[in-house]
């Protein structure tokens, strides 16, 4: 690696651990908060600077054309959440559902989260890449059960207990592929070097490789929340946080991802193993039909929009299980819309209970004569997620839809069918939201909301222009995933 891209590489994982330290000391919550957004922008800034860096890799580090798809929207959503939750946590303390010793936990482990993501998206050893998503799911144990509810610590037990047995799933499927490739390439640290195994992998056991596959999809695969493995997530979003809600829809869930992609990138280049494509593409689409079924009986809103982001990762699961060029492209664009949309819904979604006192659906009504910007905001949010033109969410789930015709004509049908199962669920439960008959608190809306437009504009902007660099990286990215 060159000098400046380790500087870096190291400041985007040391900068969060650093500030973690500090604003563990810190009483003045209003400071924690402003080094807290200040930290995440400038590992913004050092991510954003990995694009104009080549390729290069190391015993334990990796940056590469997929994993700065990775970092670069892991660290702006980690940015603008910051932004929000810097005044959605303050008027938690203001409500006296917090108190500043939790505050001062909160920021802290927002920092250790962040870090732990970033370590697990540029680790090049395997196992460091586990340890480093444990890390992540432990901290994000603490963050949901916050609020030390009975409800809120159930959600936290829950989330710990099926992440647990996710993980081990994932470390017993890591320690399978060290098995494969130890009589290839030796004893000792070679054989957890994902760079080493891409150029040895094809002399493989294959019988190892497709157990292992087996266990690491169904391990990240439970991180990713895709059906059946999806237990967890609805119970985190519902208690925990409306910002953590954000940073699990939007950044958590895309990390294990990662991973699972990397494995998928192994197991092709063994030509004896198992496609790894048609497993992918089979939790895919259990977890989009299913998960639009359930929107329709959800009746806490944080709830039901976890519901939608199992659907989305299943639809993006699904893009990479089919693969070709057109499909990976198209699940990497609707992996970004979703991360960017689906966070500031829970942005708006964050203010709306805190103005409404309530989770409820069936007391939150007539937002946009109540509240309006936070109504309409809602409105424009929801239109992206259910994958309305002009979005971003409708030309990837466009380009999805193409290319299974074009490869897998017998699959288009159900695809579609759960496309438009979730479309309705997410139309009919906004008709009342925004536009019923208004009940509920007045209350002003105290959160920023700055993210939330940042985050759609970004969104609408992408359904009507994508720039030349983008696509030819996503192409390249793409053709990279085979």
């Amino acid at each position: 690696m060159s000098a400046l891209l380790l500087q870096n590489v190291h400041l985007i994982l040391f900068l969060p651990a650093l500030t973690a330290v500090v604003l563990v000391t810190l009483p003045d919550y209003r400071l924690s908060a402003r080094l807290n957004v200040a930290s995440a922008f400038v590992t913004f800034l050092a991510a954003s600077s990995l694009l104009i860096d080549k390729p290069a890799s190391g015993s334990y580090l990796l940056v590469d054309d997929l994993n700065i798809v990775f970092i670069v929207l892991n660290t702006f959503v980690a940015f603008t959440t910051s932004l929000f939750s810097a005044s959605y946590i303050a008027h938690e303390l203001e409500t006296g559902h917090l108190n500043k010793a939790n505050l001062r936990f909160y920021h802290t482990m927002y920092q250790v989260l962040l870090g732990a993501m970033n370590l697990a998206l540029v680790a090049n050893n395997i196992g460091l890449m586990w340890v480093a998503i444990e890390v992540a799911t432990l901290t994000t144990v603490l963050m949901v059960g916050i609020y030390r509810t009975d409800r809120a610590l159930e959600a936290a037990w829950k989330y710990f207990i099926l992440g647990s047995v996710g993980i081990a799933l994932a470390l017993f499927g890591t320690i399978l592929i060290y098995m494969a490739a130890r009589p290839v390439v030796g004893e000792g640290s070679n054989g957890m070097i994902w760079t080493v195994l891409i150029a040895h992998v094809a002399e493989f056991d294959p019988a190892l490789l497709n157990l292992a596959f087996v266990f690491l999809l169904l391990g990240y695969g439970t991180k990713v929340g895709l059906a059946p493995l999806h237990a967890w997530l609805p119970d985190a979003h519902a208690e925990g946080p409306t910002p953590i809600s954000a940073v699990l829809s939007g950044l958590l869930l895309n990390v294990a991802l990662y991973a699972v992609l990397r494995f998928k990138l192994l197991m092709a280049a063994n030509p004896r193993a198992i496609a790894p494509g048609p497993l992918m593409a089979t939790l895919g689409m259990v977890s989009l039909v299913f998960a639009g079924l359930m929107l329709y009986r959800r009746s806490d809103i944080k709830r039901m929009f976890a519901y939608s982001s199992i659907e989305h990762m299943g639809i993006v699961a699904f893009a990479f299980g089919m693969g070709g060029a057109v499909a990976n492209f198209a699940g990497l664009l609707h992996m970004t819309m979703h991360s960017l949309t689906k966070s500031a819904i829970f942005f708006a979604v964050g203010q709306i209970a805190q103005a409404k006192g309530t989770q409820r659906m069936r007391d939150i009504r007539g937002l946009t004569v109540t509240h309006p910007l936070l109504g309409w905001g809602l409105v424009v949010g929801v239109a992206a997620i259910a994958g309305m033109p002009p979005s971003g969410v409708f030309m990837s789930e466009f380009l999805i839809v193409s290319s299974t015709v074009a490869h897998a004509p017998l699959l288009a049908a159900p695809l579609t069918l759960g496309l438009l199962i979730a479309f309705g669920a997410l139309l009919w439960r906004l008709h009342g939201l925004a536009f019923g008959e208004p009940t509920g608190s007045l209350a002003p809306v105290k959160a920023s909301s700055a993210p939330l437009a940042m985050h759609l504009g970004l969104v609408l902007a992408a359904g009507i222009y994508l720039p030349p660099p983008l696509v030819a990286w996503f192409q390249h990215v793409a053709v990279m995933l085979g």
